[in-house]
């Protein structure tokens, strides 16, 4: 399997990398889906139910709340280390992330592209103003002092499992500047990419060679659709994931096996070599 990437990389000259959930679980953050493509937890919460129901909206950031204590502590691990590193070598030009914990870039990759935005931010739906999350947390708990004695299952994205329940009563805090809806700066399931990071998307894949796909079972089609054109415009894909993908019966290589070791692996051997040849 490692002389398998290890020829991909070399072959290609501008190479875009695209990852996702399963490429943060040894980070401590759970994926969504098992390796059959299927829901491991409760499907997260969708754009429209956020924006419509204050219910939903104390739901989720009850929720939240009790996930980003440990949400906001994962470190990276040896595939976004092994990236970066890959990065550094110029094996790897641009990385599309489908993941919106920041560990790439903690992980010391440099030109990384947030597919679906960051859970550092928040954002007003009214003004469009951003605070950081920390200071949303900081909010809900002076408004909420009973939501310290939340006790839950880490869920993807720093979301949890909570009884509906124990979110009841919850006070929301709104906009400083214009009273407006906060939410993560996230794009929710049912919420479209803004046209920028669509344009973003698709110079990258317009500029690379070939794709690198990490860690995801391309069920969102945000996601799905790079794979797709890449494969529509001639580029190779080369995909590696546990579980079966929705572009299995485009793509001709997919290992079954665990990011991190193969990356790590495939790193360290070139690394080597180009040491080998700097000593020559």
């Amino acid at each position: 399997m490692r002389e398998q990437l290890i020829e991909f990389l070399q072959s290609q000259d501008k190479l875009l990398v695209l990852t996702g959930a399963g490429v943060s679980t040894a980070s401590g953050i759970p994926d969504y889906r098992d390796e059959s493509g299927a829901w491991k937890h409760r499907p997260p919460m969708e754009y429209r139910e956020f924006v419509i129901h204050d219910r939903a909206r104390q739901r989720y950031w009850s929720r939240s709340y009790a996930g980003w204590r440990r949400f906001c502590q994962a470190q990276p691990n040896s595939a976004h280390v092994a990236l970066a590193r890959l990065e550094a070598m110029g094996e790897v030009s641009t990385l599309i992330t489908q993941n919106v914990d920041g560990l790439h870039q903690a992980g010391g990759s440099r030109n990384v592209i947030e597919l679906h935005g960051s859970l550092e931010n928040v954002v007003c739906l009214e003004c469009g103003s951003t605070q950081p999350r920390a200071d949303m947390q900081e909010r809900l708990q002076l408004m909420n002092p009973q939501l310290n004695s939340l006790r839950a299952q880490m869920a993807p994205d720093g979301d949890t499992s909570l009884d509906d329940l124990e979110s009841q009563g919850i006070q929301v805090p709104s906009c400083e500047n214009c009273a407006g809806i906060l939410k993560p700066g996230v794009v929710f399931f049912g919420e479209t990419l803004t046209p920028d990071r669509v344009n973003e998307c698709n110079t990258a894949l317009a500029s690379c060679d070939a794709m690198l796909v990490l860690g995801t079972s391309l069920m969102v089609f945000s996601g799905f659709r790079l794979v797709r054109d890449a494969v529509r415009a001639g580029k190779p894909v080369f995909l590696i994931n546990r579980g079966k993908t929705r572009a299995d019966h485009l793509v001709s290589t997919h290992l079954h096996t665990d990011c991190g070791s193969l990356l790590t692996a495939a790193a360290e051997q070139l690394e080597s070599e180009n040491r080998d040849q700097v000593i020559l």
